[in-house]
């Protein structure tokens, strides 16, 4: 099944079996306000560059995207966290395309405001063999223009429903990134961006296969 229908499938069983109404109701408003701001508009878009960025994978190491650029093109999700079933759902698919990923010469890593324990954790739950890196406070995701601040009247909602931001993240700033993947060049041009303020809307992975193919052309190289 396509990643999407996978994703429909959970918030159909998410939303008539699961949470109260009243708890969806505030959910679809949150998602109606952060498309009203028109904050997608205000992030990076295909042809900027990508500002640069050092942080630490689950294990405490740091990861320079100068140094994965220095070997090829980079593809980037930014991930809300191992609380969120659709986030997980899409790093899943992420593995499953990661060997077309790399055979196409490119790096894949993920970025979340998530503790490094935590990202740990979703490493192991989602079998993956690529790095989710720290970016506390969600700072390089605001460089990105993809990170949001979670109402107050959401706070609630999610302690409900057993994702406290605050000890999942290890910060009061209660911000998140909007699910947003993009590919980036090896002159830290971005060649593809897809951002979506609907948490429950994610691209198929495969669709940066031909946007590495391109690249590889220009590149000269198969």
């Amino acid at each position: 099944m396509p990643l999407q229908g996978k994703l429909d499938a959970l918030r159909t069983e998410f939303e008539t079996n699961v949470a109260p109404p009243a708890v969806v109701e505030l959910l679809h408003r949150a998602t109606a306000e952060l498309i009203s701001t028109g904050a997608v508009d205000k992030a990076l878009k295909a042809g900027d560059i990508a500002p640069e960025f050092t942080l630490s994978d689950a294990h405490g190491k740091q990861v320079a995207s100068r140094s994965l650029l220095a070997r090829g093109p980079l593809v980037v999700t930014f991930y809300r966290g191992v609380w969120c079933p659709y986030c997980n759902f899409d790093l899943q698919a992420l593995e499953a395309a990661r060997t077309e990923i790399e055979a196409r010469g490119a790096t894949l890593v993920a970025i979340s405001p998530q503790t490094n324990a935590n990202s740990r954790k979703s490493q192991r739950e989602n079998k993956l063999g690529f790095p989710i890196l720290s970016d506390e406070a969600g700072k390089v995701g605001a460089r990105f223009g993809v990170r949001w601040t979670v109402p107050d009247y959401l706070h609630d909602v999610h302690r409900q429903l057993g994702a406290d931001l605050t000890g999942f993240n290890g910060d009061e700033s209660w911000t998140l990134p909007m699910p947003a993947r993009y590919v980036i060049d090896r002159d830290g041009t971005i060649a593809y961006a897809e951002i979506n303020p609907d948490y429950t809307r994610r691209p198929e992975p495969s669709e940066v296969f031909p946007v590495l193919e391109a690249l590889a052309l220009r590149q000269g190289r198969p």
